[in-house]
């Protein structure tokens, strides 16, 4: 499969960048890296975008019709192997969530354990990632009143998507459990085990030991 066929529409966004349409950013967004191309500058991929920085003068153009005859990965090849994320289901939130899906609690975590998640794009907050993938049945909305304080490794939903709160924030999302393996430390490269394109899996573990996972 070609980039091209999986693009449905490119515009340009200023005099020296691409913005996508795509229903595959993360497999484009390998395949641009992967080109390795002198005149690419950066490349962010959204949740249905790609942006692609180029350099200036750059033809754009040009740029796009090389873009579109890329060859894609696989999905999986895209993303790698899973980063497997332990977590202790006892939330704040998991009897509201439960109540509000017309799920026990167990089941709450099961299903959310269950899912396959890729990060959609960073945000928020340095290591925040935005993972899509969430079934259906656990999209509930944000609390009504956030929270001042959420603490690092807090396993949250909101909508269509879950995340890990990195670090210490105030924040809305509803909170199913927590991890102590650390997703965002500045004194790592990178900082943030999180890039757009990661594949995600949480597991249901019951204590914090076990809940720290391998990575540091």
């Amino acid at each position: 499969m070609n980039a091209g066929d999986a693009i449905a529409e490119v515009r340009r966004a200023g005099d020296a960048a691409l913005l996508i349409e795509t229903d595959a950013p993360h497999r484009l967004h390998a395949a641009v890296r992967a080109l390795d191309r002198p005149e690419i500058v950066e490349v962010v991929p959204g949740e249905r975008t790609l942006l692609v920085t180029a350099r200036p003068g750059t033809d754009l153009g040009r740029l796009d019709g090389l873009l579109r005859g890329l060859p894609l990965p696989e999905a999986a090849e895209a993303g790698g192997e899973p980063l497997r994320i332990p977590v202790v289901y006892d939330g704040e939130d998991l009897e509201e969530v439960a109540s509000l899906t017309g799920l026990s609690p167990e089941e709450v975590a099961g299903r959310h354990a269950a899912g396959d998640y890729v990060v959609a794009y960073l945000g928020f907050a340095p290591g925040f990632g935005y993972l899509t993938g969430l079934e259906e049945t656990l999209h509930v909305p944000r609390r009504e009143s956030p929270r001042t304080a959420v603490p690092a490794g807090a396993v949250a939903i909101a909508g269509p998507y879950t995340a890990v709160y990195p670090a210490r924030s105030p924040g809305g999302w509803r909170l199913l459990g927590r991890t102590t393996l650390r997703l965002w430390d500045p004194d790592r490269d990178p900082p943030s085990l999180l890039q757009p394109g990661t594949r995600v899996r949480f597991e249901i573990v019951t204590d914090d030991a076990a809940a720290g996972g391998g990575a540091s």
